[in-house]
């Protein structure tokens, strides 16, 4: 198992959520981007540098990307591929991706991109505060403890008596 995030749009609070539960778990994290992150280091966390390219950073993830696997990104098209490789996908606004609706976020995403495309402003997300972390965290817990219960037990060096 290992946390993956679309590092580029992630904001630094829930950079530093993924970076705390990678520590405390001792699960990697991989950080996808296409320019280095500051802050991203650590034992359990390390900092995928990508091509420039479009989508090189999303290629990378997907490619990474294993069943038992916790991803975030806010890229719905990424989502859907990391659905599809078998992780368990979040926004950083604790919204879950799942096979059941992904298709109708991204039919709304590629509807929103076709308005602007032709000119048309709509409302953009708002900021990120306590709300959003707050939502982040409750979501990430749950994916991260169900994915964290499917591991075998690992041996903490406590031996039984």
């Amino acid at each position: 198992m290992k946390i993956l995030v679309d590092a580029d749009s992630c904001p630094p609070a829930a950079r530093e959520l993924v970076l705390r539960a990678a520590a405390r778990t001792g699960i990697r994290a991989v950080f996808a981007a296409n320019r280095p992150i500051p802050g991203i280091d650590g034992e359990y966390a390390a900092m995928a540098i990508c091509s420039a390219g479009e989508g090189a950073a999303d290629d990378q993830l997907a490619a990474l990307a294993q069943p038992g696997d916790l991803a975030l990104t806010r890229d719905i098209p990424l989502a859907a591929r990391l659905l599809e490789a078998g992780a368990e996908v979040l926004d950083d606004r604790g919204r879950i991706f799942t096979a059941e609706n992904i298709r109708e976020k991204l039919s709304m995403r590629n509807f929103t991109v076709g308005l602007a495309e032709n000119g048309y402003d709509f409302e953009r997300i708002g900021g990120y505060g306590k709300k959003e972390l707050k939502a982040l965290a409750d979501s990430f817990d749950k994916l991260f403890s169900k994915l964290l219960k499917r591991l075998p037990a690992r041996d903490t060096g406590c031996g039984s008596a």
